[in-house]
């Protein structure tokens, strides 16, 4: 491969990630996958437009699309888990302490709200049409 080609695709890549945690359309990168952002912290469920604003893109396929979202939050919630306690092991004495486990609990019960909508957008992008 060229080094035009690799850049080429480094930009496509970079412009993907940047618009899926943009909260913005996988197919014209302009309209809105949720109506209040993908960093608003609200009571009660992510109200998610059924189909982009600019482009009419339609964003549940189909009944029960999201289901797999689900092993993606569940993915996203790991991560979370092992990044707090590699945070907060040093502030322990034991490498094992049971202090740790309210701690990770609450970092995963905070951001719940931002994982359900991170992983519905990735969701999204990973069936995007990337052939364009």
């Amino acid at each position: 491969m060229n080094n035009s080609l690799i850049l080429l695709k480094f930009n496509r890549m970079k412009n993907t990630i940047l618009n899926l945690f943009s909260n913005k359309c996988p197919n014209c990168s302009k309209g809105k996958v949720f109506k209040n952002g993908l960093l608003n912290f609200g009571f009660g469920f992510p109200k998610m437009n059924e189909k982009c604003p600019n482009c009419n893109f339609k964003f549940e396929k189909e009944p029960g699309f999201f289901f797999g979202a689900m092993f993606v939050n569940y993915a996203v919630g790991c991560a979370e888990a092992l990044i707090t306690y590699f945070i907060a092991a040093p502030f322990f004495d034991k490498s094992f302490d049971l202090r740790m486990f309210p701690i990770i609990g609450a970092t995963i019960l905070v951001l719940s709200i931002f994982n359900i909508k991170l992983s519905r957008l990735i969701w999204i992008y990973i069936f995007k049409n990337y052939s364009k």
